[in-house]
């Protein structure tokens, strides 16, 4: 069984990636396993939404959080929806063990939309720079990452997903495709302040938020943020 370790920023349509794997009957998944330890050590500039219940009830300690990863994959593949600023140490040697995806989207529509709950957002809040990182990291250590796109994505998903389940070693499997509406179990404590879309959502969709413009004030974050955008861009899997 295997690690499929989803590296993503905010806003990015991972929790409908989450949503997808979740259907299938060979895999379990993880809502940001390491959300506490990061709200522990992170230096925050902004509050995070539910933070003092996601303390109170998560495992903050990194060492287990992989333990308990690792115990999982013994007997199912194990799919982990992970956000790339959640990874505060320079070199988490734990990920060259599993299969790394990363899943970014232009930071334009990524800064607007999260902009939406977090007002202010950081470089750091956004996870772009942490995610090109992880990306030099891995391939420095002969384990480059797939780049995924979620607009690439949205061109055509089943085939996105079949290319991509083609590259880690999967069967495809039909059902990826669509859930129900509403939440599913695996669902983090914080899912009623981020994921009303996907809990309205039968499948992958083009969110209203997607064309959502930048307000003025979010420009410079966004000048931030692009030189790290370019170092992943040319790596993306195309949707052919």
């Amino acid at each position: 069984m295997k690690v499929i370790n989803l590296i993503s920023g905010p806003r990015n349509l991972s929790t409908a990636f989450m949503y997808s794997f979740a259907q299938r009957m060979d895999t379990n998944v993880l809502d940001e396993p390491f959300y506490g330890y990061y709200l522990l050590n992170a230096i925050l500039e902004n509050p995070h939404p539910s933070q003092e219940e996601i303390l109170k009830t998560m495992e903050l300690n990194p060492n287990r959080v992989v333990e308990n990863i690792n115990s999982l994959s013994k007997d199912n593949n194990v799919f982990v929806k992970g956000m790339a600023h959640h990874y505060l140490m320079d070199e988490p040697r734990f990920i060259l063990n599993w299969q790394n995806v990363l899943l970014i989207r232009h930071p334009k529509k990524l800064i607007a939309s999260f902009a939406k709950v977090i007002h202010s957002p950081t470089l750091d809040d956004i996870g772009i720079k942490k995610a090109s990182e992880l990306f030099l990291f891995l391939k420095k250590n002969g384990k480059t990452p797939i780049v995924i796109d979620s607009d690439e994505l949205l061109k055509n998903p089943e085939s996105y997903l079949r290319k991509l389940c083609y590259i880690l070693n999967l069967t495809f499997s039909e059902k990826m495709l669509k859930w129900k509406k509403g939440a599913i179990p695996e669902d983090g404590i914080w899912a009623k302040h981020w994921y009303k879309n996907v809990h309205n959502s039968e499948g992958f969709a083009v969110q209203k938020s997607s064309s959502q413009p930048l307000p003025n004030y979010l420009e410079p974050l966004l000048e931030q943020a692009l030189p790290f955008y370019n170092i992943l861009k040319d790596n993306i899997l195309k949707n052919d």
